[in-house]
C-alpha cells in the first residue's frame, strides 16, 4: 500500500464529491440543456481552421481529431445526506422546536434512510450496522421502520456497554490517579452501572442507590462515588453531588452555600479491612473514620477495624473538629432542615433530590439526555445550570421534564422520544446558516475514541491491546474486547489517548475531547497501525477475495465503511483507480479486477474521510 498513491485517491474522491461530503449544500439538479448536433469534421476544414495542425499532420502522419461530441446528461441522483422530505410534526418535542424556527425562516429537511441508519446504530448503541444491517434497512419499504429499529436497538446488548462507558465518564470510573479507586473496585462500579442500564433501573432510583449506599469498595458497587473524586472532604462530596445529579458547577456559590449543603456529608466513613486497598464506605456519626484527605490508609489486620484510623502519611488533614451528629443544614434551594440522629443524612439529602419538585434534579438529566443526542444541550454547557444561563427552549425542557417524572423517571422513555422525533432525523446540513441553538439540524460531530477504533477493528476484522502499566500486577484487557466496554479508565492504548478519551478526573462533559488535531489525521493516513489492520484484517480480505464482480465489492466496501452505496460518480473514480492487471488466471484468461493493495487503498480513503469519522 503506499501512502502517496492513498493521499492522490482521496485527494480526487474529495474533490469529486466523494467523500468529505458533510459540508456539500445540496443544490437541485439543473435543467437539461438541448442537445448540439455536431458538424461533421473533415481534414480540410480543420487545416483551414490551425495551418499548424495540417502542417503537422503532412510531415508527422499525425491523426486529425475529430471535435469533441458532447457528454451525455448525467444521471440526476438522490442527494446523498439529505431527503426530498422537509421536516413535519411527528410530535411534541417537532411543535416546540419548530415553533422557535418559524421565526428564522429556517427549513430543515430528513435525513435519508441510510443516514439515518448509521446515526441510530451510533447514537444508540455505539457501533457500526454492518453491511447487511445497513442493506436491509435501506431496502425496507415498511413505513414504520425507522421506529422499529429504534425498538430493536435499545434492547441490544451493546445497549448497556455504549452507555455504561458515557456514565463512567461522568461517575469518573478510574483505579489510578488521580481518582484511586483501585482496580478491584472499579470493575465492581462498572458491573454495577452496566447492570442498572440493562436493567433500566429508574434514574431516580440510581441516583439514591449512589448516594446512599454503604459496604464494600470490592463488593458493592455504587459505593465507590464516594471515592471516585479527587476531594473527599464534605465540601468536596457536595461539589461532585451537584454537578453529577444537578448540573451545577459549585465554583459560582458562595461559599456559604457550599458549606450549608456539605452539612449532609460530613458522616461519610472509609473504613480499612484486612483486604488489601480494600475499604468499607459507611454512614459515620461520631466521625471516627472520616478522612480528610483522598487517601485512605489501608490496615495490615483486621483487628485494627474500630479503632479511630490515623492519618495516612501525606494525606491532607485538618484540624476542625467532626461535626455533631445533630444540627441543622441547608439544602441548595435555600430550605433549612434539622438533621435527625438516628438517621443518616445522606438520605435526607438524597429525598430532596430526587423529588419531581427539585428544581435541578429532573432538569439536569433531561437536559443532558438531549446534549447526548443533539450535540449541545437546551441550557449549554449540559452541566453548567444556573440562573444566568437559561434555556434556548424553556418550553422543550419543560416538556422533557414532565415526560420524565410521567415515565417514573424511565430513561429509555426519553430516548424513545427523542428519537423518533424529526428534529433528532433531521439532515445534518442547512446550508450556511448555523441556528444550532434551536436545533434545526443534526450536529456533526466526531466519533469518540473508542467508537473510532472499534469500527476500524470490525471493519477489518482485527484487534486492539488494551493496557495499564500500573498497578503491578501488569493490567490488561484481553484481545478481542472493545474499548467500549473497558470499565476501568487506566486501562487504554496510544489511539485512544492520542483521539481524545476522557481522563475521567473530573467528570465534566469537557473532559472528553471530540476536536480533530493534526496528529490524529496523520495517524489515520500514515501509520503502520492503520496500514497493518487493513493488509492483513481478516475483514477487509473477505470482502476482497469473494467472488463477486468489482461493482458488487464496492458496494460491499461502502456498506460496511459509510452504511450506504456509492453514487455513479464514486463508482466510476473508484473502479478507475489502479494499473491495469498483466498475464493470465489460472484458466488461461486475462486477468481482470483490481489488487488487494488497489482495495485497500480505496477502503483507507473512506476510513479517512468525514463521513466515516464523524457522527452526520
Amino acid at each position: 500500500m503506499n501512502p502517496p498513491c492513498l493521499f492522490f485517491l482521496l485527494a480526487a474522491m474529495t474533490a469529486a464529491g466523494a467523500v468529505d461530503d458533510t459540508a456539500r449544500k445540496s443544490t437541485p439538479a439543473a435543467a437539461p440543456s438541448p442537445a448540439v448536433k455536431p458538424t461533421p469534421a473533415t481534414p480540410k476544414a480543420n487545416a483551414a481552421k490551425s495551418p499548424l495542425l495540417a502542417t503537422a499532420s503532412k510531415k508527422a502522419a499525425v491523426p486529425v481529431l475529430p471535435p469533441p461530441q458532447p457528454k451525455p446528461e448525467p444521471k440526476v441522483e438522490p442527494p446523498i445526506y439529505e431527503s426530498t422530505s422537509p421536516v413535519k410534526p411527528a410530535g411534541e418535542i417537532d411543535r416546540l422546536v419548530m415553533a422557535k424556527l418559524a421565526p428564522l425562516g429556517v427549513k430543515a429537511v430528513l435525513c435519508p434512510d441510510a443516514v439515518f441508519v448509521r446515526r441510530a446504530f451510533l447514537d444508540v448503541i455505539g457501533t457500526l450496522p454492518t453491511a447487511a444491517e445497513a442493506r436491509a434497512f435501506i431496502e425496507d419499504t415498511k413505513p414504520d421502520k425507522r421506529r422499529a429499529l429504534i425498538e430493536a436497538l435499545l434492547q441490544r446488548d451493546e445497549f448497556a456497554v455504549y452507555w455504561a462507558m458515557k456514565w463512567s465518564d461522568l461517575l469518573r470510573i478510574k483505579a489510578e490517579f488521580p481518582i484511586n479507586l483501585w482496580p478491584n473496585a472499579a470493575q465492581a462500579y462498572h458491573r454495577w452501572v452496566m447492570t442498572a442500564i440493562e436493567d433500566n433501573m429508574p434514574y431516580d432510583q440510581f441516583a439514591r442507590d449512589l448516594l446512599t449506599s454503604s459496604g464494600s469498595n470490592f463488593r458493592v458497587g455504587p459505593v465507590n462515588f464516594y471515592r471516585a473524586m479527587q476531594n473527599r472532604e464534605p465540601e468536596g462530596i457536595a461539589s461532585t453531588v451537584a454537578l453529577t445529579f444537578m448540573g451545577v458547577r459549585t465554583d459560582a456559590w458562595k461559599p456559604e452555600k457550599l458549606a450549608c449543603m456539605a452539612r449532609f456529608f460530613t458522616q461519610v466513613g472509609y473504613k480499612p479491612t484486612s483486604e488489601w486497598k480494600e475499604e468499607h464506605v459507611f454512614w459515620d456519626p461520631m466521625g471516627t473514620h472520616t478522612l480528610a484527605g483522598n487517601i485512605a490508609p489501608g490496615k495490615a489486620s483486621i483487628e485494627e477495624i474500630g479503632k479511630p484510623a490515623a492519618p495516612a502519611q501525606g494525606v491532607a488533614t485538618t484540624d476542625a473538629p467532626a461535626l455533631p451528629a445533630t444540627g441543622e443544614a441547608v439544602f441548595p434551594d435555600g430550605k433549612k432542615i434539622k438533621l435527625p440522629e438516628d438517621r443518616d443524612p445522606r438520605e435526607v439529602f438524597a429525598e430532596w433530590l430526587i423529588t419531581p419538585k427539585n428544581p435541578w434534579f429532573t432538569r439536569s438529566i433531561a437536559n443532558r439526555v438531549w446534549s447526548w443526542f443533539l450535540g449541545r444541550g437546551i441550557i449549554h454547557a449540559p452541566d453548567d445550570l444556573r440562573e444566568n444561563n437559561p434555556p434556548s427552549n424553556p418550553e422543550l425542557l419543560a416538556y422533557l421534564e414532565g415526560e420524565l417524572v410521567k415515565s417514573k423517571y424511565n430513561l429509555k422513555h426519553l430516548y424513545r422520544l427523542i428519537l423518533n422525533s424529526n428534529t433528532y432525523q433531521a439532515s445534518s446540513l442547512l446550508g450556511d446558516t448555523k441556528p444550532e441553538a434551536h436545533f434545526a439540524r443534526y450536529p456533526l460531530r466526531r466519533l469518540e475514541a473508542e467508537l473510532i477504533i472499534d469500527a476500524i477493528n470490525k471493519i477489518t476484522g482485527t484487534t486492539e491491546l488494551y493496557t495499564s502499566a500500573i498497578p503491578e500486577p501488569f493490567t490488561y484487557i484481553p484481545q478481542g474486547e472493545p474499548a467500549m466496554s473497558i470499565g476501568d479508565g487506566s486501562i487504554t492504548s496510544p489511539f485512544l489517548a492520542l483521539f481524545g478519551r476522557s481522563a475521567r478526573a473530573t467528570g465534566m462533559e469537557e473532559e472528553r475531547s471530540n476536536k480533530f488535531i493534526a496528529p490524529q489525521w496523520l495517524h489515520l493516513l500514515n501509520s503502520t497501525q492503520i496500514q497493518k489492520k487493513l493488509e492483513s484484517g481478516p475483514g477487509l480480505r473477505d470482502i476482497i477475495n469473494a467472488r463477486r464482480t468489482p461493482q458488487k465489492t464496492l458496494d460491499e466496501l461502502y456498506l460496511t465503511i459509510l452504511s450506504r452505496l456509492p453514487t455513479s460518480a464514486e463508482v466510476e473514480l473508484a473502479l478507475s483507480y489502479g494499473e491495469p492487471r498483466e498475464g493470465l488466471n489460472k484458466v488461461g484468461k486475462p486477468r481482470t479486477g483490481k489488487r488487494t493493495e488497489e482495495w485497500n487503498d480505496i477502503a483507507w480513503a473512506l476510513l479517512n474521510s468525514s463521513e466515516f469519522l464523524f457522527r452526520h
